[in-house]
C-alpha cells in the first residue's frame, strides 16, 4: 500500500469513526486485509468497531496486530468500560506494558461508575507512584467514585486543593455531587459557593439536585428558579429530582408548580418525568391525577411502569388496579423486574389473595430476575405468611440459598403474626448466629411474637438488650409492643410506669393497645383514661369513641354513653364499619355486619342457626342499647366475620380450609363462635384480623386465647 493510499484511507477511517458509518468502514477494512498489517490502521478499526458495539469484532482485530501499542489497548479498553464490562476491562488494563493517563483515566471511569471507592484510590496511588501527572478528569473520576464514603471525598478535596485542581469546573461538580450523595449537604453548599465564576450548567443541576436528594424540595425550587435566570438549561433528571423531593414529603402545593413548569419545558412526556409525577401524585392520594400523568408518556419505561404499580399499592382502594397494571406492564412487552414483582406481590399481601399470590409466584419461577432475587423471595413469604399459609412461608425460606436480615424479618413476623411464639424467637436466635445482624425493625417483630405469646420475662429482656447489647434506641413501635405486652398479661402499673419514662409521647398505637388490655382485663378507670388520650390526639379516631361505648355500656352507664355519642355527632365522627371477605372460586364475597344484600344471606342464616345449635354467646361482646329486649344479640349473632365463615362453609367441600379476613379486630364472641364451629363442622377456619391470624381447628385457638 503506497504512502499516498494510506494517507486516503485514514482520512477515510476517521470520517467512518466520526459518523458511526459501519457500512463504509467494512468496505474499508475489506481493502486494508489485503494489504500488510499496519498498526496504527488496526488502532483506528478496532476503535472504529468498539464505537459501534461490536466488542467481539474489535477484540478479534485487537489480538491479530503483531505489536500493539498504549493506543491499541486504551481503545478496547474504552469500549469494554462503556459497555460495563469491569472484569474484561481490569484484565486487559492489567496487560498493558506502559499504561498511560488515558489509561489510568478510562479505569478511573470504571471504578467511579461503580461507586468503587477502594478500588479508585488504589488506582490513583498507583498512578502517584509510576510518576504520572494527574489531570482534572482523574480528580473528577476519583472524587465520582467515592459517594460512599465523607473521609475519602474529604481527602480527595484536600488533594484537588493542593493540586489546583478545585479549579476546574467536572472537580468541582463532582465534589457537589458526592458530598450530597455521602449526606453532607452543608459541605456540597460550600463547594457549590466556593467555584464562583465556574459555575456552569452542570454545577446548578448538580446543586439542585443536591437538595433533591435531601428532600429539601422548597430548596430545591429556589435553585431551580436561580439556575434558570442565569440562563443555564435544566435536565430532565433535575426536573425528575426535585419532583421525587416534593413526593417524598407529600407536598402537593410545592410540587404542582414543577408539573406546571415540565409542561412548559415540554418535559412531561419524559418517563423519568413522568415517574416523579405518577410518584407525587400517588403519595398524595390523588390516583386520577397520578393515571393522567402516565397517560402522558407516549413509551413508558419499566421504571415508570413500575412506579404505577407502587402508587396503586399506596392506596387501598386502588390494589386491584396495582395487579391489573402489572399484566399491561407485560403485554407492552416489557419484563417484570424485582420491583415489579415486590410491589404486585405485596398487593396480593394486602388482599389475602392466596389463589393470585401463587400465580405471581409461579412467574417469578418461570422469570430471571437478574439482581436482588433475595428481595423477591422475602416477598413470597410475607405474602404466604399474609394470606394465611404459614407452612409455605416456611418452606420458601428454608430454601432460599441467600438470606439477609429482612428475610429472617419477615419469617419472624410471620410466626408472630400467627402466634407461633417459640418458632418466631428459635427464628430470631438463628439470625443471631448467621452474618446477618438483628435491625430495629427485628425486634418489634419479637417484641410483637412475646407480647401474642404472653412471654413476659423473655419481652424484657429482649426490650433491654436493644440497646445494651445490639445499640438499638428502642422507638416508639418498640414502646407500644412493650405496653402491648405488659397490658395483655395484666401489668398496668409496669405499663404506666414505663409510658412516664418514655422520652417521648406515646404514640397512638401504643394508646391503643392498652385501651384494649384495659378492655379485657376490664381495667375500665384506666381504659377511660387512655380512651380520652386516644381522643385527645386524634379526635377523629371513631376506635376510642367506639371502646368508651363499649365500656361504658357493659357497666350499664347510658347516660355516658349517649355522651360519647353525642360527641361523635356533633364531630362528625361516625363508625369504621367492619368488613369480612373470603375468596371463592377467583371470587372475593364481602360481607357487612347484619348483612342483606348478599344474593345467598337468607341461606347463610340459615346455615348459621342449624350449625350454632346449643352455643352460647358472650353477651359482653354485644354492644347493647337501652331499652333494648334482645340486648344485641341479633346484631352480635350477625358479625361480618360469622357470616363470611358460614358462607365458605356451606360452599366448600369437607375437609377444605377457610381463610377469612377482617378489617377490623375479631370479637370475643365470634372468636368464641369459630372455635365452635371449628369442632362442629372438623374444619380448619383462619380468620386474619386487624392484629393477628387466629388459627381455629378442632375447637381449640391458634392464639391460646391469649389475644
Amino acid at each position: 500500500m503506497t504512502f499516498s493510499l494510506q494517507k486516503q484511507l485514514c482520512r477515510t477511517l476517521k470520517a467512518c469513526i466520526a459518523n458511526a458509518d459501519l457500512s463504509k468502514a467494512q468496505a474499508l477494512h475489506a481493502l486494508y486485509v489485503k494489504a500488510p498489517t499496519d498498526t496504527y490502521l488496526s488502532n483506528h478499526f478496532v476503535l472504529l468497531y468498539s464505537r459501534c458495539g461490536l466488542l467481539s469484532r474489535a477484540r478479534r482485530l485487537f489480538d491479530e496486530i503483531p505489536n500493539p501499542n498504549v493506543f491499541s489497548y486504551n481503545a478496547l479498553l474504552h469500549a469494554y468500560v462503556k459497555a460495563s464490562h469491569f472484569d474484561l476491562a481490569r484484565d486487559l488494563f492489567a496487560r498493558i506494558p506502559n499504561p498511560d493517563l488515558v489509561s489510568y483515566n478510562t479505569l478511573l471511569a470504571a471504578h467511579a461508575s461503580r461507586g468503587d471507592a477502594s478500588e479508585a484510590l488504589r488506582t490513583l496511588s498507583e498512578m502517584r507512584a509510576v510518576g504520572l501527572d494527574l489531570d482534572g478528569f482523574t480528580l473528577s473520576s476519583a472524587v465520582a467514585s467515592a459517594s460512599s464514603a465523607h473521609w475519602v471525598v474529604e481527602q480527595l478535596h484536600s488533594l484537588a486543593i493542593s493540586g489546583g485542581f478545585d479549579a476546574y469546573a467536572s472537580v468541582a461538580n463532582a465534589l457537589v455531587s458526592s458530598y450530597s450523595k455521602v449526606g453532607s449537604l452543608k459541605h456540597a453548599a460550600r463547594a457549590f459557593d466556593e467555584m464562583g465564576g465556574l459555575r456552569d450548567g452542570v454545577s446548578w443541576n448538580c446543586m439542585t439536585v443536591a437538595y433533591a436528594q435531601h428532600r429539601m424540595g422548597p430548596e430545591a425550587l429556589v435553585s431551580l428558579k436561580e439556575m434558570v435566570r442565569g440562563g443555564f438549561e435544566v435536565e430532565v433528571f433535575t426536573f425528575a429530582s426535585v419532583l421525587t423531593a416534593f413526593a417524598g414529603a407529600g407536598d402537593l402545593l410545592g410540587g404542582t408548580p414543577i408539573h406546571a413548569w415540565s409542561i412548559k419545558c415540554a418535559f412531561e412526556r419524559n418517563p423519568n418525568v413522568g415517574s416523579g409525577l405518577v410518584d407525587l401524585y400517588s403519595k398524595c392520594g390523588r390516583v386520577s391525577e397520578s393515571e393522567k400523568a402516565f397517560e402522558d408518556v407516549p413509551e413508558p419505561d419499566l421504571v415508570l411502569w413500575n412506579t404505577m404499580i407502587t402508587g396503586y399499592s399506596q392506596n387501598e382502594e386502588c390494589f386491584e388496579h396495582a395487579l391489573r397494571c402489572f399484566r399491561e406492564l407485560q403485554r407492552a412487552g416489557l419484563r417484570p423486574d424485582d420491583c415489579s414483582f415486590v410491589c404486585s406481590i405485596s398487593v396480593c399481601s394486602n388482599l389475602s389473595s392466596p389463589l393470585q399470590g401463587k400465580q405471581m409466584h409461579s412467574l417469578v419461577l418461570k422469570s430471571e430476575i437478574p439482581v436482588n432475587r433475595v428481595t423477591v423471595d422475602n416477598a413470597l413469604v410475607t405474602m404466604y405468611a399474609k394470606c394465611g399459609n404459614l407452612e409455605d412461608a416456611r418452606r420458601l425460606f428454608e430454601r432460599m440459598t441467600h438470606r439477609n436480615t429482612v428475610s429472617f424479618n419477615s419469617m419472624i413476623a410471620a410466626y408472630a403474626q400467627h402466634g407461633y411464639c417459640f418458632e418466631a424467637l428459635s427464628v430470631f436466635e438463628r439470625l443471631l448466629t448467621s452474618e446477618n445482624t438483628p435491625t430495629a425493625i427485628t425486634f418489634v417483630s419479637v417484641l410483637s411474637a412475646c407480647a401474642h405469646g404472653g412471654k413476659l420475662d423473655e419481652g424484657r429482656m429482649y426490650f433491654r438488650s436493644m440497646k445494651d447489647r445490639y445499640g438499638i434506641e428502642p422507638e416508639a413501635e418498640h414502646y407500644s409492643c412493650m405496653i402491648d405486652l405488659l397490658g395483655r398479661a395484666g401489668q398496668f402499673e409496669e405499663a404506666e410506669a414505663l409510658i412516664r419514662s418514655m422520652s417521648f409521647d406515646l404514640d397512638a398505637v401504643g394508646w391503643s393497645s392498652l385501651l384494649g388490655a384495659c378492655r379485657t382485663h376490664h381495667n375500665f378507670t384506666l381504659g377511660v383514661r387512655a380512651a380520652d388520650r386516644l381522643i385527645q390526639m386524634d379526635p377523629s379516631n371513631c376506635s376510642a369513641y367506639v371502646m368508651l361505648v363499649n365500656m361504658h355500656s357493659s357497666m350499664g352507664q347510658w347516660k355516658d354513653v349517649a355522651e360519647v355519642r353525642r360527641l361523635m355527632r356533633d364531630r362528625g365522627v361516625r363508625k369504621r364499619p367492619g368488613y369480612s371477605w373470603i375468596e371463592l372460586k377467583k371470587e372475593v364475597h364481602v360481607f357487612v355486619a347484619g348483612d342483606s344484600v348478599h344474593p345467598k344471606i337468607r341461606e347463610i342464616h340459615t346455615f348459621l342457626e342449624e350449625m350454632m345449635a346449643g352455643y352460647v354467646p358472650d353477651m359482653r361482646w354485644a354492644v347493647a342499647r337501652e331499652g333494648e329486649e334482645d340486648g344485641g344479640e341479633m346484631r352480635l349473632g350477625h358479625h361480618s366475620e360469622k357470616l363470611a365463615v358460614g358462607f365458605g362453609l356451606m360452599s366448600t367441600g369437607d375437609g377444605v380450609p377457610i381463610l377469612v379476613v377482617k378489617n377490623l379486630r375479631i370479637c370475643g364472641d365470634c372468636h368464641s363462635a369459630m372455635k365452635y364451629m371449628s369442632a362442629v363442622a372438623g374444619r380448619e377456619i383462619t380468620v386474619r384480623d386487624a392484629h393477628r391470624f387466629h388459627c381455629f381447628r378442632d375447637g381449640k385457638c391458634s392464639c391460646g386465647d391469649y389475644w
